[in-house]
């Protein structure tokens, strides 16, 4: 008979997150993973198998939780897309202000994670494609709402924008790593929206 686990996984999880979102998957040992959860090494390997399935429902974790914030923002049906487009680029600011190190944002895991394994874990690589192909999805729709309203360019289309968007955010995540100050990714984002507004 098992014997019954003594711990909260879904804490663990959270923990183990934390420490691939400051630090990476590389970086982070197998130590970093045992401090930050509290846990042993064997509680680790026979919870998670591995430190990669760690790392991957860690990243599902990920998504999971900053997803919701950003549907809560872009399927508000009561505000015009181009409003839901500048409250999403406003909530980024704030997020990379909530996790700092050092003076630097710890950036977003999503983008680590493309930087650091995409070209070389195949499983991340689809994990990250389904989480892009979902952010698309919901970021295309807000900007339809906005050309529909007048509010948002129709000169290109939703799409184009939607990555135009999309590539705005993860650069800003990155200014924010390399210790830019709130001024800065503000006058990205209003840069941003500014190329999306009718000429």
């Amino acid at each position: 008979m098992a014997r019954p686990r003594t711990f909260d996984e879904e804490r663990a999880l959270d923990a183990a997150m934390h420490a691939f979102w400051a630090n990476g998957y590389e970086a982070t040992s197998t130590q970093d993973l045992c401090e930050a959860t509290g846990l042993g090494r064997s509680s680790i390997y026979n919870t998670f198998s591995s430190k990669h399935d760690l790392f991957r429902r860690a990243l599902a974790r990920y998504m999971e939780t900053m997803n919701a914030s950003q549907i809560d923002i872009l399927e508000d049906v009561e505000r015009p897309g181009l409003e839901r487009v500048r409250a999403l680029l406003a909530r980024v600011i704030e997020g990379e202000f909530e996790h700092r190190r050092d003076g630097h944002s710890i950036g977003c895991l999503t983008v680590n994670t493309t930087v650091e394994l995409a070209a070389r874990d195949p499983e991340a690589a689809a994990m990250l494609e389904r989480d892009l192909a979902a952010r698309l999805t919901m970021l295309r729709t807000a900007i339809r709402s906005g050309q529909r309203d007048g509010e948002i360019t129709a000169e290109r289309g939703a799409d184009t924008l939607a990555r135009y968007v999309n590539a705005v955010i993860g650069g800003m995540r990155v200014a924010a790593q390399g210790g830019a100050d709130r001024a800065t990714l503000e006058a990205i984002a209003e840069t941003a929206l500014d190329a999306l507004i009718p000429r």
